[in-house]
C-alpha cells in the first residue's frame, strides 16, 4: 500500500501522531525533512519538542552537510523510517535541493516500498502535480510538484484570503488540474494515489475537492473524522 497523509498547514503534535498511527507501528521511525527552511536550527528544535512525549522514534535529515562527516547515503537512511514528513517552508527552494540531491527519487522507492509520507504547507504542496505557493517575491506563483499524487493542491485554504479564489480560477482556466485543498488543521489521506478519509483536529477546519462540471467550478467538502 502507497500511502500519503498532506495537511494544510503547519506540523504539529495532532499531524506527528496520526502519522504514526498511520504505520501501524508500536514505536514507529518517523523521520522530518527541515529543508524548506534551510534546515532551520529552530525547526529541528520544535521536532524534537513534539516529539518528545510520543510513542515515536524521531530523526531528522538534513542536507547541508559535508562527505567528511557524513558517510552514509540519503537514500539508505531514509528507506530504514517507517514514515517520513516533509516540513513547511519555501516550496520552490525545497524541491530544487531534493532533486538536486536526488532525494525525490529516494521519497519515491520509501512511498512505493510502504513507507508513509506525509506533509502540511509546502510539505504538502509538493507531492501533487502543482499549485500556487509564496515560494517567490510579490505574489503567489505557479509550481509544479514532484507528481506523486495527479491532482492539484491548495494548503492554507482558508486562513489565507487570497487561496482560495486563486485555487478556483485556475482550475477554472485549465492552468490546475481538479484538486484537493486542506484548511490548516485538516488533512487527507490518500492510498495507492486516491483519497480514502480525511480528517481534521477540530470542527472548523475542513478539506475540499474542487473540480469543473458543466463549466462551473464546484466546491465538494469532504466528510472528515474528528482526532483529537
Amino acid at each position: 500500500m502507497k500511502t500519503l497523509f498532506t495537511y494544510g498547514g503547519q506540523i504539529n503534535k495532532g499531524f506527528v501522531k496520526y502519522t504514526a498511527e498511520l504505520t501501524g507501528k508500536k514505536k514507529p521511525r518517523i523521520c522530518f525533512l527541515p529543508t524548506a527552511t534551510g534546515d532551520a536550527a529552530w525547526y529541528i528544535e520544535y521536532w524534537y519538542e513534539l516529539c518528545h512525549d510520543l510513542e515515536i522514534e524521531p530523526h531528522v535529515l538534513k542536507i547541508w552537510i559535508s562527505s567528511s562527516s557524513q558517510n552514509w547515503d540519503f537514500e539508505d537512511y531514509l528507506v530504514e523510517m517507517d514514515a517520513i514528513i516533509v516540513g513547511g517552508g519555501n516550496t520552490l527552494n525545497m524541491m530544487t535541493l531534493l532533486k538536486a540531491h536526488e532525494i525525490d527519487k529516494a521519497l519515491m522507492k520509501a512511498y512505493n516500498q510502504g513507507i508513509i509520507l506525509a506533509g502540511g504547507s509546502a510539505g504538502s504542496l509538493c507531492w501533487f502535480n502543482g499549485g500556487f505557493t509564496d515560494s517567490r517575491p510579490k505574489q503567489l506563483t505557479f509550481v509544479e510538484g514532484f507528481n506523486f499524487l495527479p491532482f492539484s493542491h491548495c494548503p492554507h485554504y482558508h486562513s489565507e484570503a487570497s487561496r482560495r479564489p486563486l485555487f478556483h480560477s485556475n482550475i477554472a482556466n485549465g492552468i490546475l488540474t481538479d484538486g484537493y485543498a486542506c484548511d490548516d488543521l485538516a488533512g487527507i489521506v490518500f492510498e495507492n494515489g486516491k483519497p480514502v478519509k480525511a480528517m481534521s483536529l477540530d470542527e472548523n477546519n475542513h478539506s475540499y475537492y474542487v473540480y469543473t462540471k458543466d463549466n462551473q467550478v464546484v466546491e465538494e467538502r469532504l466528510e472528515a473524522e474528528l482526532y483529537f
